[in-house]
């Protein structure tokens, strides 16, 4: 007979710990089924507790940080265009006058203010009194001119004008006075040079434009023997010269930027005498940025002086004169750009530009047109080409570190 096989034990303990398993494992599966179809309600905000120092510590690290990645600000560059003198010669209002008796500037002068047109200061100088057709219009020697080519001007944006030169007092203080109220009428220009009160002389002429304060001086040598009939009718520089040196650091001292106009020089000569030599320095060294000179009927060169430049003659704008050398002048562009450091001159250009004409003296020339360089041929002025290369050579004579157009 076969033996007995014995009937295993089981151990309670060991069941109980398999049952709760097998319970823990359900009860998992039923808490995961459940949380999955149980609609989410809105979740409950983080919050988190700052310091307060930390917070102010923060929020100055976000404040620089948008400092220093802040784009440039507008307002930090004024440009400046600026060329010569405004010589009204009998021909030049003859032929801009139309048959009604009113004057028409534009065929003259229209190609040159198209180039000045895009920039923020405009600067040429009025050689010749504005004193209107009231007291008769004049040519050479002692001029009178219609106040209309003032209006022309001002209408394409010449905002900066000299009066200070040796033909200011050609209609003595009554063209001074017209003069003066023609240009204190135009609103946006400041006219320097010649007065009618102690206060216009004493003043220091100001425009502000893109943020930047940019003072405006004027000053002359002669008045072809002339004398004035006040002490302030005139701003001269002779014998003034120390008042003239503090006048200009004193702007520059209030304002960003100084511009000078300087009627001086050797008349017809293309070369820089002492005088001038010497007194550009100085006014740069007082605080003038860009030095403007005029009156010699030619051009002169240019030059830097440390950090600010002097063009010692632009020739004439406008003239009727016949020599070739007398009807080529100058035109130039800069930029005066603001910096922490102060205010420094870039993009600094020039160019030259030609007065045709017809007719030969002593009678009056006719048909009258200036044109910048880059719009001449050899039907309106022979040679052209030759003739630019040799002014550009005067031109930087004394400096070659200037452009050469794209004024």
């Amino acid at each position: 007979m076969p033996a007995k096989q014995k009937r295993r034990r089981v151990n309670p303990l060991r069941l109980l710990i398999v049952i709760l398993a097998v319970l823990a494992l359900i009860g998992g599966a039923v808490f995961l089924v459940v949380k999955m179809l149980t609609p989410k309600g809105p979740e409950e905000p983080i919050v988190e507790t700052i310091d307060p120092a930390e917070a102010e510590q923060k929020q100055e690290e976000e404040d620089s940080s948008a400092e220093v990645t802040e784009p440039e600000q507008s307002g930090t560059k004024v440009s400046l265009f600026f060329t010569g003198d405004g010589l009204l010669h009998e021909s030049v209002y003859m032929d801009a006058q139309n048959s009604d008796g009113s004057f028409d500037f534009s065929k003259q002068l229209d190609r040159i203010a198209a180039i000045a047109e895009p920039y923020d200061l405009q600067f040429y100088n009025q050689e010749t009194i504005l004193g209107g057709t009231e007291l008769g219009l004049y040519g050479y020697p002692t001029f009178n001119s219609p106040q209309e080519f003032g209006s022309y001007m001002v209408s394409k944006g010449f905002n900066l004008v000299s009066t200070a030169n040796n033909h200011c007092l050609d209609m003595g203080l009554t063209g001074v006075t017209n003069s003066r109220k023609f240009w204190n009428a135009q609103p946006g220009v400041l006219m320097q040079g010649t007065n009618t009160t102690q206060q216009e002389y004493d003043e220091i002429a100001v425009k502000e434009i893109n943020g930047m304060k940019i003072a405006f001086l004027a000053w002359c040598e002669n008045t072809n023997g002339i004398a004035p009939e006040t002490d302030y009718e005139v701003n001269y520089f002779p014998g003034n010269e120390d008042e003239v040196l503090r006048k200009v650091a004193q702007a520059k001292a209030e304002n960003d930027a100084v511009i000078v106009s300087m009627h001086w020089g050797t008349e017809y000569s293309m070369e820089v005498n002492d005088i001038q030599s010497s007194l550009a320095r100085k006014l740069a060294d007082a605080g003038a940025d860009v030095i403007i000179g005029n009156h010699v009927h030619v051009i002169e060169p240019f030059e830097w002086i440390g950090d600010s430049v002097c063009f010692y003659a632009m020739g004439n704008l406008l003239s009727s004169q016949i020599d070739v050398e007398n009807r080529i002048g100058m035109m130039a562009g800069l930029d005066l750009v603001k910096t922490d450091d102060g205010v420094k001159i870039e993009n600094l250009r020039a160019d030259l530009h030609y007065t045709y004409l017809e007719g030969e003296y002593p009678d009056l020339r006719t048909n009258i047109q200036v044109y910048p360089f880059s719009q001449l041929n050899d039907s309106i002025l022979p040679d052209h080409e030759r003739i630019y290369a040799e002014f550009q050579r005067v031109m930087t004579s004394l400096d070659n570190n200037i452009q050469i157009g794209g004024v």
